[in-house]
């Protein structure tokens, strides 16, 4: 595996790329703001890689509510799939100028899968339940254009940060927290694996797992939810973790 010096992170003034930057975990973290850096204007992404080469990408920049993704369609489709596209094409581009493969990790979600039946594999069909997800294919679908990729499917949440009061006991999930996902961000940046990878902890109720961080939070079901919203939700969006964790052992043993 090659040595990595130079990191990109994109969407840094995200939550998750926030924790990335604050962990101390990464070196050479490159961190440009939209002004300089917009992956939905293909000028700026050009430009910046031409005057900052790198080794690896940690691509977080999305839009990534769900509620937002929903009423604003083409938004989603100009920053998931045609940003995401438009980073590629320039990695692909730098690739084969500095002749040298580009280590990109991309941060997906579980939303890819159908979120019904729960316990999914990398290798179950990806039928997302609504808008974000399809944008969020549509971004895979450009990533695996390349050939030092990992996509990581996951959903997150900051056990300091949990704003909502009710939780449904009827909705599960692998959500990991979001300093466990920064950690496995780390590992996975520096390990040889390519491909598809679920990450995230094991099944529980929304409830269930947000309660043991915000002892207060009351439980509900999810039809009360989705009365509130206007977008689809998953009922078990679990997910089979055990290939992780076998990329995990096999980091620990080197």
């Amino acid at each position: 595996m090659m040595e990595i010096k130079n990191i990109l992170l994109t969407g840094g003034t995200g939550k998750l790329g926030k924790a990335i930057l604050s962990s101390g975990l990464f070196s050479s973290l490159l961190a440009p703001k939209r002004e300089i850096f917009d992956i939905t204007k293909p000028d700026t992404v050009r430009k910046f890689l031409e005057s900052n080469p790198v080794d690896a990408v940690v691509h977080c920049a999305a839009l990534a509510r769900m509620g937002e993704c929903h009423q604003n369609p083409v938004k989603a489709i100009e920053t998931n799939i045609i940003g995401t596209g438009n980073l590629v094409n320039e990695i692909i581009s730098q690739e084969k100028k500095l002749q040298k493969k580009i280590r990109f990790v991309h941060i997906s979600t579980d939303g890819v899968y159908q979120g019904t039946r729960g316990h999914y594999s990398e290798e179950d069909a990806s039928i997302p339940y609504n808008r974000y997800g399809w944008s969020k294919l549509g971004a895979e679908c450009a990533v695996r254009l390349l050939n030092n990729f990992c996509i990581i499917r996951t959903s997150f949440f900051d056990p300091e940060d949990i704003k909502f009061e009710t939780s449904a006991f009827d909705a599960y999930s692998s959500k990991i927290t979001i300093h466990c996902l920064v950690r496995a961000v780390a590992k996975i940046i520096d390990s040889p694996f390519i491909g598809i990878v679920n990450i995230g902890s094991e099944r529980k109720s929304d409830y269930e797992r947000y309660k043991e961080f915000k002892p207060s939070v009351k439980p509900c079901k999810l039809s009360d939810i989705l009365k509130t919203v206007p977008f689809p939700m998953a009922k078990d969006a679990s997910m089979d973790v055990s290939l992780w964790k076998k990329i995990e052992e096999g980091l620990k043993e080197k």
